[in-house]
């Protein structure tokens, strides 16, 4: 009778410890949560999608600075090509021979037709032609300055190639310095006399400046003083 009335109270009092054991479980389950889920959410909140985001952003930037430059993915990349093509340039300025060399501004030798002086030649004859043409031929030739010597006050006219003829009008404008005129400045003479002087001394290789008319034929021709 006894055992039978301790039973219910054994069997109560079993019930009352499983149930306390449960709740200790789920309480130790819930506080394990609560610690856990807030590290995982920030290694992931800072691992996956603040990066993602921070390269959106870059990307971003770097879109912006595609306009200017155009890389793609790297800003970094963009500005170490912009370093390096501003560094070209001044490297290209300084590491060139031409300033510390410049070109001789005379010549040593027979020029070839692309060192020729432009606008200069050597006279050497005039040549008459029908007075209807209204033209003279002046028998030329082409060359450049060459270096003075150590007994020269002046520079000789280097000459090259074959003589060439070239029209000129009988109206043009000529100047003519020594020994034509005995000046040493350009005074202006006629066509004529410029004639009388070369045929009295052929082959004594003025050098004249010229410059033609539309019609392709020399309008002007002014003497260059050498001493």
């Amino acid at each position: 009778m006894n055992a039978h009335r301790l039973r219910p109270v054994v069997v109560a009092l079993t019930a009352v410890a499983l149930a306390a054991v449960l709740t200790g479980c789920q309480g130790d389950d819930t506080a394990a949560g609560a610690s856990g889920a807030p590290k995982a959410g920030a290694t992931a909140g800072s691992a996956t999608p603040g990066t993602a985001g921070g390269t959106d952003k870059g990307a971003g930037t770097g879109t912006g600075s595609d306009k200017g430059a155009g890389t793609g993915k790297s800003g970094g990349s963009t500005a170490g090509s912009g370093a390096t093509a501003a560094a070209t340039p001044a490297g290209k300025g300084t590491g060139s021979g031409k300033t510390a060399a410049p070109a001789a501004d005379c010549v040593t030798k027979a020029p070839d037709p692309d060192h020729y002086d432009p606008d200069e030649f050597a006279l050497y004859r005039i040549e008459e032609l029908p007075g209807s043409t209204g033209k003279v031929n002046l028998v030329i030739q082409h060359g450049a300055w060459g270096c003075a010597g150590k007994d020269s006050d002046g520079k000789p006219f280097v000459v090259s190639g074959e003589e060439a003829r070239w029209a000129m009008d009988q109206a043009a404008y000529v100047t003519a310095t020594n020994p034509v005129t005995g000046s040493s400045t350009n005074q202006r003479i006629g066509v004529g006399e410029l004639m009388d002087w070369v045929k009295a001394h052929p082959d004594s290789g003025l050098v004249f400046k010229y410059e033609t008319g539309a019609d392709g034929s020399i309008d002007r021709l002014e003497q260059v003083y050498t001493p």
